[in-house]
């Protein structure tokens, strides 16, 4: 190891803007190895983490089987009493998902992925009902056509969108802390570090 990264070697700020671009990138990276420490790796959060991933897979199993039941004792017909009520409080809280997203895009908010996922998947949830509850109906052939060419491609955008940022978020990163190798794929990227090897 080069002499300035010596255990109990203490540099001053003009000693560091003194070091060739290659030093202070290997100080940076010899920082990042130091400190690079996951927040889930805590005993604490290792439970909740634990407790969340039960809770997950509870949810999954009581939903299978709530799903097949459903699909016997549904009725074919139904009459809402409340129609009108439940389509205005869907629309209203797609237009602020959106409209928040584009507030989090337009002051470069990390909060403008999580916004792209809940705007997405809202319009897949709006085309999938305005199909299926207009299925037989006069307005079908209208409502199949504002799925497939208005809902579902706005909301592919979205998701592109969500993956893109996380993809140049992570860009950012690697470049600031002079990591070399290739960038990891958006299913290799970890919740609070950029890139470390799977562990359980």
């Amino acid at each position: 190891m080069r002499a300035w990264m010596e255990v109990g070697a203490v540099l001053t700020p003009e000693e560091v803007r003194e070091l060739s671009a290659e030093q202070r990138t290997e100080l940076l990276r010899a920082l990042i190895a130091a400190e690079d420490l996951d927040p889930l790796d805590e005993p604490q959060n290792r439970r909740r983490r634990v407790y969340a991933l039960v809770l997950l897979v509870g949810c999954c199993a009581w939903l299978i089987p709530w799903t097949v039941v459903l699909g016997f004792t549904l009725p074919q017909h139904f009459t809402a009493a409340r129609w009108a009520v439940a389509w205005i409080g869907f629309d209203a809280g797609l237009t602020l998902a959106i409209a928040g997203t584009a507030f989090a895009l337009w002051k470069r908010l990390q909060i403008a992925i999580f916004g792209q996922i809940v705007s997405g998947t809202l319009l897949v949830c709006d085309a999938w009902f305005d199909v299926w509850l207009s299925w037989g109906s006069g307005e079908f052939a209208l409502s199949l056509a504002t799925a497939l060419f208005g809902e579902l491609p706005l909301a592919a955008l979205f998701f592109f969108g969500a993956r893109q940022l996380v993809l140049l978020t992570v860009h950012a990163l690697w470049v600031r802390e002079g990591r070399n190798g290739p960038e990891p794929r958006l299913r290799q990227v970890r919740l609070f570090a950029t890139y470390r090897p799977i562990r359980r």
